[in-house]
């Protein structure tokens, strides 16, 4: 028996999010879908949202464009460009611990993910900062991931995985990933791995040090 968390990045993506949904109610599995702020400026994208949300998953903030890691980014204004525009575009859909997950640039958990400045405005707008411990790069290996999945899984006894509904093709394995799993002894959570959530509803309770750059910004 093992814990699984199930959360998806990048989206939402008309071609693929609506099957996700299908798949993950025809199982009863509730997630998370971590949105990027400016897709949800298509009334299309932001109406999948919302039916991620009124399905009772939970829709958490991905950066508004998803380019450059917070960490890397010398403007000072990074967060409220970033965070701040985001959870405005998710408005009456956030959840009241306003989940936020920083962009890794490729699943990277290094200095990459945040700076000081990113960390004290999630603070002070208490949000909640949720990791990951399980990545099996769907989107590197889009036929091949699901297999390397459920070995994450079985390695650990609760991996919060990051999956892409994104129109890769790796999400035609989905189907076939929750059931091995659900075979091999999966019990699924909606809820995240304590270690994997350092900071919630703005207090940090877990040691952030390894995630900040010491970046110096620009008011410019």
């Amino acid at each position: 028996m093992f814990d699984l968390t199930l959360t998806f990045d990048n989206g939402p993506e008309p071609g693929v999010t609506p099957r996700v949904l299908d798949i993950l109610r025809e199982r009863g599995i509730k997630t998370t879908f971590f949105v990027i702020g400016e897709k949800l400026g298509d009334p299309e994208r932001r109406q999948l949202a919302a039916r991620a949300h009124d399905e009772g998953h939970w829709i958490g903030n991905h950066t508004f464009t998803h380019t450059v890691p917070l960490g890397q980014q010398r403007d000072a204004d990074t967060a409220q460009n970033e965070i701040g525009r985001t959870q405005d575009a998710i408005g009456n859909l956030a959840h009241a611990n306003r989940w936020f997950r920083p962009f890794g640039g490729g699943g990277n958990l290094d200095a990459r993910l945040l700076k000081p400045s990113v960390v004290e405005y999630l603070t002070r707008n208490k949000h909640s900062c949720v990791l990951w411990n399980a990545i099996p790069r769907d989107w590197d290996d889009p036929d091949g991931w699901a297999d390397r999945a459920l070995e994450q899984c079985r390695s650990q006894p609760w991996s919060l995985m990051v999956l892409h509904d994104l129109p890769s093709g790796a999400m035609n394995h989905l189907e076939r990933f929750i059931d091995h799993a659900g075979k091999a002894g999966a019990r699924f959570h909606q809820d995240f791995p304590p270690d994997c959530v350092p900071i919630r509803s703005g207090e940090i309770v877990q040691s952030i040090e390894p995630y900040v750059s010491s970046i110096e910004e620009s008011a410019e």
